[in-house]
């Protein structure tokens, strides 16, 4: 069921496993307030509906942007989980090195400077990320 869909981000939730599946946003310099806004809303949903497992699927997402603006991004996402209450974390990588190479930064900043209160791992394939989360 789609929750939200806007330009930026899909929602998909399915209530049966309590997964919300998000197609990471592509991240432009020009679109990065509104990345913020689409967060903020989709952090509102997160609370709304209680959900416990999140789907992230970067393997569509381009980045144009410098690593200081795609960590900020990352860590205005994370710190918005922070106030939910969300358990689990899977994140599907991008084919691309580029990208894949900038997230993994990313994450390796997350996890030295915040302490999640969430799971978070990268997978490979969606059906490993789903396998994980439905655990």
């Amino acid at each position: 069921m789609i929750l939200f869909e806007n330009s930026i981000l899909k929602l998909d939730y399915n209530p049966a496993t309590d997964i919300l599946d998000v197609k990471y946003p592509d991240l432009h310099d020009f679109l990065l307030p509104e990345i913020k806004h689409s967060i903020d809303i989709m952090i509102d949903i997160i609370k709304n509906y209680d959900v416990k497992k999140l789907l992230l699927d970067s393997t569509s997402t381009l980045i144009s942007v410098s690593d200081e603006e795609s960590r900020e991004v990352a860590v205005y996402l994370a710190s918005g989980l922070t106030r939910t209450r969300v358990q689990k974390v899977a994140r599907i990588q991008s084919p691309s090195v580029t990208v894949e190479k900038t997230a993994q930064g990313n994450l390796k900043h997350l996890q030295e400077s915040t302490a999640l209160p969430f799971e978070l791992q990268n997978f490979a394939s969606m059906t490993e990320a789903l396998d994980w989360l439905k655990e």
